[in-house]
């Protein structure tokens, strides 16, 4: 009996560790990247990239760092998917700096096939080979693509202790733009995300109650049509 005390005490030691730890780290790896977006992003999901250019030494630091401290096998599944999130936007962004001045990413040449991570992974590679597979349809609404028709780069780092109320946040304000997605109850004009993954999102009728769940719109069998993708940078 003893002897199972003390080992449940030891796993608890282990696993507050392992979650403070955690925690900690993410916090203290995200200071530069936080710090950036409430400078640089307006509420709105506006980037300011011609500062952003004079101040783009911070943002390569703040990439090295997450080089430096790879997501681990003993993260929780929210802290792996903040993490991968903070790296597809933080590379996308300095991918645009590194090119600025531009129009659209689409100006850059394999602008999703370069090994920017690592020179291993690139945008592709994280957000299809990483992402995706960890089966939660909502980071299509966190990860941002620089483009006037993405969901709008949030101003503030993601973290596994706020992702699910992040995640929210950013879906329902991805869903109830209107610029984005137009609902109503016999017709529906979605963002062509909708389309290119549809696969995360289910069946139709799956689909449609996730859009009904998030958008706070009671959708029954409505017609779907898709929206043309404005690609213009988000400036």
């Amino acid at each position: 009996m003893e002897s199972k005390i003390k080992f449940k005490a030891v796993l608890i030691f282990s696993l507050t560790f392992i979650f403070f730890n955690t925690v900690e780290a993410q916090k203290n790896i995200n200071y530069r990247w936080n710090k950036m977006l409430k400078e640089y992003v307006s509420v709105n999901g506006n980037v300011n990239y011609k500062d952003w250019k004079k101040d783009q030494i911070e943002l390569i630091k703040y990439i090295n760092t997450l080089e430096l401290n790879p997501s681990k096998k003993s993260w929780s599944k929210n802290d792996k998917l903040a993490y991968w999130i903070n790296t597809y936007n933080a590379i996308t962004v300095n991918l645009i700096l590194e090119n600025f001045p531009i129009n659209s990413i689409k100006d850059i040449n394999n602008c999703w096939g370069k090994k920017l991570y690592k020179k291993k992974y690139s945008l592709g590679d994280i957000e299809h080979k990483i992402l995706r597979k960890m089966n939660e349809p909502r980071i299509h609404f966190a990860i941002n693509c620089s483009s006037k028709s993405c969901p709008k780069l949030l101003d503030e780092a993601y973290s596994g202790r706020k992702l699910e109320e992040q995640l929210t946040i950013v879906t329902k304000a991805f869903l109830c733009n209107t610029k984005k997605n137009i609902l109503s109850e016999n017709e529906i004009y979605l963002s062509r995300i909708f389309l290119w993954f549809s696969k995360d999102f289910g069946t139709k009728r799956e689909k449609i109650d996730f859009i009904s769940q998030y958008s706070g719109i009671e959708l029954k069998n409505p017609k779907i049509k898709y929206l043309t993708y404005d690609w213009s940078l988000n400036n």
